[in-house]
């Protein structure tokens, strides 16, 4: 998680206290941060991440919440949780707490289905099961990499719509979890997000934003695409649906029209870009599937600007830098 404050860690205190926590201090790493007494934890900033990563640090997003997932390459656990320090702890429709943990691994420990739409969403979870037309041979399903979470009251909004939109609040609980199909991108938030790091990790690199870069409140949507393209070859599924969080407070839309500028133009011929990628049957490791995309993203999105070749520089970095702190889960 990326931090301005860790109040909000108080009201998540019964779901996870039983975890472990990595906390990654954005911005200036002089300033002091406390987190709340008895939450197992550790706690990483700027100097740290030039400590370990060395020559390397650069590909780690600074001032921007991007950095976060450098604790995805430091961490020893199989199951990350991310999440923003504005989102809290919602309720069901009935008024119960949401373990939005518990839910997250509840999606990654049942299969998925992007090979064959089913109607009546997960056929996993109780009181659902595959529709008839179903294929039988598909019906065992595909590993969970990803479950994308939703959230209650402010949505996740661009800025132009957050401007036409400045009241609009989210207050519809959909009782839902569905697979998204396979050959279809998503636009990945990372404020309610948890995934395999053993089956997906090293593709969840969140680009390089922030301080000195063109282009902002894209990273989670970057490695959403890869992980989509290389979730999609691989053979696993992404999940999005329950659980909901309660976002609390909208980001200001003319800040965010700023970060956002170039990418709203650059997005029009991302995506594409993404759709058309066809990675060879040779390529069958995360690592190596994003080594590939390094080199597409070289050739095919320089024309943009030239921040994509530094991008790509980026992505090469990283996946040296994941090899080197994950040994034992690189290939």
């Amino acid at each position: 998680m990326t931090i301005r404050s860790l109040d909000f860690l108080e009201q998540w205190r019964p779901f996870f206290q039983p975890y472990h926590l990595i906390v990654i201090q954005d911005g200036d790493p002089s300033r002091s941060v406390g987190v709340p007494e008895g939450f197992d934890y550790e706690l990483y900033n700027r100097n740290d991440i030039e400590r370990i990563l060395g020559d390397k640090a650069w590909c780690i997003s600074f001032k921007d919440s991007a950095c976060r997932c450098f604790g995805y390459m430091v961490s020893k656990k199989r199951y990350i949780y991310t999440i923003d320090d504005d989102c809290f702890v919602a309720k069901t429709p009935s008024g119960e707490d949401i373990n939005a943990l518990e839910q997250h691994i509840k999606n990654l420990l049942s299969p998925s289905t992007p090979d064959f739409f089913n109607t009546l969403y997960d056929p996993y979870v109780a009181g659902s099961d595959f529709v008839r037309g179903y294929p039988f041979s598909m019906r065992e399903g595909k590993p969970t990499a990803v479950s994308h979470g939703l959230w209650l009251n402010i949505p996740d909004y661009d800025a132009p719509t957050q401007m036409v939109k400045p009241q609009e609040r989210n207050t519809r609980y959909v009782d839902a979890v569905m697979t998204i199909p396979k050959g279809t991108l998503f636009p990945m938030c990372g404020m309610n997000l948890a995934f395999d790091r053993h089956a997906i990790g090293p593709a969840m690199y969140f680009g390089l934003m922030g301080e000195g870069q063109p282009w902002g409140r894209y990273d989670d949507m970057w490695a959403g695409w890869c992980v989509k393209v290389i979730a999609d070859h691989l053979g696993l599924g992404v999940k999005t649906g329950l659980p909901y969080i309660w976002h609390s407070k909208a980001s200001n839309p003319f800040v965010n029209l700023r970060k956002e500028y170039k990418g709203i133009f650059w997005q029009e011929e991302i995506i594409p870009f993404f759709q058309a990628i066809k990675l060879d049957a040779s390529v069958t490791t995360v690592e190596a599937a994003m080594l590939d995309i390094a080199e597409r993203v070289r050739k095919g999105l320089a024309h943009l600007d030239p921040y994509f070749e530094k991008l790509a520089d980026g992505i090469v970095a990283w996946i040296e830098a994941w090899r080197q702190l994950n040994p034992e889960i690189s290939h």
